[in-house]
């Protein structure tokens, strides 16, 4: 069992960066691939960012790719989203995810999800 807790969203303005942090539970967290999703009001939820058990592989969706950078710390049991220039799109409610296959992670189909955390950007 792995528990996901999401923190570092925030009121950001336009062009700004926030950092968001997942720490997880659970001895297994470095056999884990992690992602992040993110949910806009109306809409549906979307693959943003995704990591390697080994942190040695990344990916991203198109619209966040050279502006959002994904990384994990294996002995802090914590990935994060570097997120720069925000842009008005990108408020949503960010999750973070896990589960043992990073296609699991990326298709939106992992067993593990966060709460997740609120990113808001003023224009």
């Amino acid at each position: 069992q792995v528990q996901l807790v999401e923190s570092g969203g925030g009121l950001v303005q336009a062009g700004g960066s926030l950092r968001l942090s997942c720490a997880a539970s659970g001895r297994t967290f470095s056999s884990y691939a992690m992602g992040w999703f993110r949910q806009a009001p109306g809409k549906e939820r979307e693959f943003v960012a995704a990591i390697s058990w080994s942190g040695g592989i990344t990916y991203y969706a198109d619209f966040v790719r050279g502006r959002f950078t994904v990384s994990r710390d294996n002995a802090k049991n914590t990935v994060y989203l570097q997120m720069n220039s925000l842009k008005p799109d990108d408020p949503a409610v960010y999750f973070c995810t896990a589960d043992s296959g990073s296609l699991t992670v990326r298709e939106g189909h992992a067993r593990y999800w966060g709460q997740g955390t609120q990113v808001t950007v003023s224009s």
